[in-house]
């Protein structure tokens, strides 16, 4: 179909925040199509375990594809062990260059408690500045409120908390119904 014809879908507002030795990770549960909020309680923020390793990951986009993502970035994982970057430039790359994936509409933040990273199906495997990520409809609301709070004392999820709330008061596709993940080394 048309884009005119079919709105598409639409939400999710992920974060990731580190500060004071943890690192979160928080997701709003809003899946809209359109004007129509279809589901106000999904989780898109997820913890994998693959070869004993703690990994917390968010997803924006198709449910689907990021599933197919987590799996493929749990195999990376499971075939080193420890190395979340390593594992997430191997994902990126077969991600760029598999004609099956590069149709996957969907971005990560992924942490292992001591490296914050969003994979992009452009091939991009980024370490954000400022010890925040955040991507989805709400993303850029919800970055610019953490980045102020920077300055503040508040820990990692206070941060994530507030940021999301603020992103959740400003856009339309991001609801107030949080899945939050902690992490740390």
């Amino acid at each position: 179909m048309a884009d005119e014809q079919f709105p598409g879908w639409h939400g999710t507002t992920i974060i990731g925040v580190r500060r004071g030795g943890e690192v979160v990770i928080a997701g709003d549960g809003q899946v809209s199509l359109g004007q129509t909020v279809i589901k106000g309680t999904a989780r898109k923020v997820r913890r994998l375990s693959p070869g004993g390793y703690d990994v917390v990951c968010g997803f924006a986009g198709s449910t689907a594809d990021a599933f197919t993502l987590l799996e493929r970035l749990e195999a990376k994982l499971e075939s080193t062990p420890g190395q979340l970057a390593r594992a997430s430039v191997d994902l990126a790359k077969d991600w760029r260059t598999d004609k099956y994936l590069q149709k996957l509409e969907a971005m990560l933040i992924v942490t292992d408690g001591q490296e914050l990273l969003v994979i992009t199906g452009a091939g991009d495997v980024l370490e954000p500045e400022h010890d925040i990520a955040a991507i989805g409809s709400g993303g850029n609301f919800a970055l610019a409120a953490a980045r102020g709070m920077m300055e503040t004392d508040f820990d990692a999820e206070t941060t994530a908390r507030k940021a999301m709330a603020i992103a959740a008061d400003i856009c339309v596709y991001t609801n107030g119904n949080l899945t939050v993940e902690k992490i740390s080394k």
